[in-house]
């Protein structure tokens, strides 16, 4: 009997990942309280991820394994600023735009120092910024990679996140350090300011790496 119900407790909570997974890109509460920029009810999607934790949770506590997910999920649908809220087709690719955005600290380069600036301060923001228990606490046997997507507008605003098919505590975490990312001096191409597609490849294992890289597939695929 304990079997049958530790069974059903572990299947729910799959549908409780596989449910919230899809909702990438909706406006979200956290697992119970309501954000302070919630103003309509709690959508059909919540009440039923909600009912399914309440299920679990009338089974037994969490597993600290469980209950890190379940933040996770929310964690990445808290916002809405994904892809899927902000068109790709009219921003340029980082590597194409005549002068890439300005982070702070990069002003007065040449177009190129300029370019590699930036990609060093984001690295390192990155870098500095990333909690490196969520990767002890995964314990994996070898490092992986995921490709991540960000827009940097022509407000000089983050937005238009993505990570790609990666552990749903690895792309809470990145989602949440690119949301820390400061206000930068917009992209200018053509003499006017426009928004840019920034995709990189993230190596994770027991540390963080960054590499910049033009990756061809669209992200939203």
């Amino acid at each position: 009997m304990k079997y049958i119900l530790n069974f059903k407790r572990h299947k729910q909570f799959q549908s409780l990942i596989i449910i919230s997974t899809l909702s990438i890109g909706l406006s979200f509460f956290s697992c119970k309280e309501k954000t302070n920029s919630s103003k309509n009810g709690e959508s059909e999607l919540i009440i039923k991820i909600n009912a399914v934790q309440e299920q679990i949770m009338a089974q037994g506590n969490l597993t600290k394994e469980e209950e890190q997910a379940m933040l996770s999920i929310c964690s990445i649908v808290s916002q809405n600023d994904g892809l899927a809220t902000y068109t790709t087709d009219n921003s340029i690719l980082l590597k194409d735009v005549e002068i890439p955005p300005v982070y702070n600290g990069c002003e007065n380069l040449s177009k190129e120092e300029t370019r590699e600036c930036f990609k060093d301060k984001v690295t390192a923001f990155i870098k500095r910024e990333f909690n490196l228990n969520v990767l002890k606490e995964l314990n994996l046997s070898k490092p992986k990679t995921v490709d991540t997507f960000f827009i940097i507008t022509e407000n000089g605003n983050l937005t238009g996140m993505k990570v790609r098919n990666a552990e749903v505590t690895i792309q809470a975490e990145i989602l949440r350090v690119l949301r820390k990312m400061p206000v930068m001096n917009p992209a200018i191409d053509n003499g006017k300011s426009v928004s840019v597609l920034c995709s990189m490849i993230v190596k994770y294992g027991n540390d963080i790496e960054i590499d910049f890289v033009y990756i061809p597939e669209r992200p939203n695929d």
